[in-house]
């Protein structure tokens, strides 16, 4: 703002400045910052009477599929009452359950969730697979599937998960296998396994 005092106060002093001034201030325009993030949403909103069984809704902000059919009772709380439906769900990553109770006629978010196979190539000792992708790559920032309950950090076997020990056992066998990776909201965690024979 005090540049802008400054360069109409030199403008009708020096009409002859038009074009210093505006290049300085037309430099000023374009420097900005984003921290916005250009990609898809991670969420897309959906109206709560419509959502289903085993669909996908988030509840406190956690990606989760529905197992409950949705619960409507009608609420009498004045002139402007909604039909509520009552949402309970298990948290995709973690198992969590929870529950959100919303006006039917209202939007709620629902994640983006994708499935991906890859084709195990590695476990390190730390629990980190290497997973090849479709294009050669390799993928190597996910870990085997943990029990989050248990606070050892120890891959040897005592929190892994049974879909972890199955990996693990398998690729100690010398069988080829392919891992499913579920993604939604910027987390990734393997949900799935398959056999396609010994190496």
């Amino acid at each position: 703002m005090a540049i802008s005092v400054v360069l109409f106060m030199l403008l009708r002093l020096r009409p002859s400045l038009p074009a210093f001034a505006s290049a300085i201030m037309s430099d000023e325009e374009h420097h900005f910052e984003s921290k916005a993030d250009a990609g898809a949403s991670k969420t897309y909103p959906q109206q709560a009477g419509t959502i289903r069984k085993n669909g996908y809704i988030v509840i406190k902000g956690r990606p989760c599929k529905r197992l409950v059919v949705v619960e409507v009772s009608t609420s009498k709380t004045g002139k402007h009452g909604h039909a509520k439906c009552h949402f309970v769900a298990i948290d995709i990553f973690n198992g969590k359950k929870l529950e959100d109770i919303v006006p039917s006629s209202h939007n709620c978010d629902v994640p983006h969730v994708n499935r991906t196979d890859y084709q195990l190539i590695d476990i390190s000792e730390d629990g980190f697979v290497s997973l090849l992708t479709e294009n050669g790559n390799t993928k190597d920032d996910l870990k085997l599937p943990t029990d989050d309950n248990l606070l050892t950090q120890d891959y040897s076997c005592a929190n892994l998960t049974p879909l972890a020990m199955q990996i693990k056992d398998g690729f100690a066998e010398g069988k080829d296998l392919v891992v499913s990776v579920m993604s939604a909201m910027g987390e990734e965690q393997i949900c799935g396994l398959k056999d396609i024979g010994p190496k």
